[in-house]
């Protein structure tokens, strides 16, 4: 079992009683998963407000949109758990989520390079530009992949790297604003130079893996 399926587990674990009490009051897969979007949705508007106010409390703002961003994330680990546990799974359900999940983090990033955009880090958007992009490779060739009927999960940057990466990254940057050892805007901007880098390493790490799994199917 590798780190990420043991981390999942007990997350599961953790989470499960939630799970039974929103199976047992009727709340659905779709349901939580519009929620996810939702707050997702919200930390953008509160990045975007955090770009035009005053400096002294921006990263403040800042630091709370990466606490929704976090608390988000659990909705987007809630809603499969529920479909499954529940036996509501569907295949217009994983499409919904599919979706939504790309709708969710691409706002939020879009949130975090307005913020540094406007708050004058022109290089740090340019960074987070990149990050979206990577985030959105990743994704894309898994789901080319699974259309050509490909197992495509392999690689580090998969999507519950990015969230906690780019939440952290943003609590942390609003904990620390009063450090006078260096800019605490780094702290935001370099979990999008990790995501940058590594996501789009990724993306070309599953096309090299999907290349190896098509030629093993040509016959011989």
């Amino acid at each position: 079992m590798n780190y990420r399926d043991w981390l999942q587990q007990l997350i599961y674990r953790i989470i499960n009683p939630v799970v039974h009490g929103m199976i047992k009051v009727g709340i659905t897969p779709n349901i939580i998963t519009t929620t996810g979007l939702v707050l997702n949705i919200a930390a953008a508007v509160v990045f975007v407000y955090a770009a035009v106010t005053d400096w002294n409390t921006a990263l403040t703002y800042a630091g709370w949109a990466g606490g929704l961003v976090l608390f988000a994330g659990l909705f987007d680990m809630m809603d499969g758990r529920v479909a499954r546990v529940g036996g509501m799974t569907s295949t217009f359900g994983a499409l919904y989520d599919s979706v939504l999940d790309r709708y969710s983090e691409l706002v939020t990033l879009f949130g975090i390079l307005y913020f540094l955009l406007f708050q004058g880090y022109l290089w740090g958007s340019v960074i987070t530009g990149l990050s979206i992009i990577g985030s959105l490779m990743v994704s894309y060739v898994r789901a080319r992949a699974e259309g050509l009927g490909l197992d495509c999960k392999v690689g580090l940057m998969q999507r519950p790297e990015r969230v906690v990466l780019t939440a952290v990254g943003a609590i942390c940057a609003g904990a620390f604003q009063r450090v006078g050892l260096f800019d605490p805007m780094y702290i935001l901007i370099a979990p999008q130079a990790i995501i940058a880098v590594l996501a789009n390493w990724t993306a070309f790490v599953r096309i090299g893996h999907c290349h190896k799994l098509l030629k093993q199917q040509q016959p011989q």
